[in-house]
């Protein structure tokens, strides 16, 4: 499946630690990401990730793309809901865009925890026929 990971900045290092928990798991996954979070995932996990820009700077506008192309099957977005982002209409069309192509999507830890188990128990193989 391709998993896109995009963190806000006070959710990076939680992001890390996600995948640090969960590299068995992801490795078996290809790995999408805006840039940095991607770079920072890389960095301890030692999983190859698919690096978009940073996304503040279009980031989430490409894996929103991807997303439209039918190119990601699953979202984790650590988002920080208590700090007003400039390019906060981008996440929120990310958001939409899940909704609209019915991409699972987890906006926080326990829901990301939820998401990664069912995918390692195949409770997301319905994805399969939206290829």
């Amino acid at each position: 499946m391709n998993i896109a990971l995009i963190a806000h900045d006070a959710k990076k290092k939680l992001m890390q630690n996600f995948c640090i928990a969960y590299r068995g798991i992801l490795s078996r996954n290809d790995l999408y990401a805006t840039g940095t979070t991607g770079r920072l995932i890389e960095e301890v996990t030692n999983l190859s990730v698919h690096k978009f820009l940073a996304g503040h700077l279009g980031g989430e506008q490409q894996i929103g793309a991807a997303i439209e192309h039918n190119e990601i099957d699953l979202v984790i977005f650590l988002r920080d809901p208590l700090t007003q982002k400039s390019h906060e209409p981008d996440v929120s069309n990310v958001m939409r865009l899940c909704d609209v192509h019915n991409i699972p999507v987890a906006t926080n830890l326990a829901s990301a925890e939820l998401l990664i188990k069912s995918l390692d128990r195949g409770d997301l193989e319905w994805r399969e026929m939206y290829k």
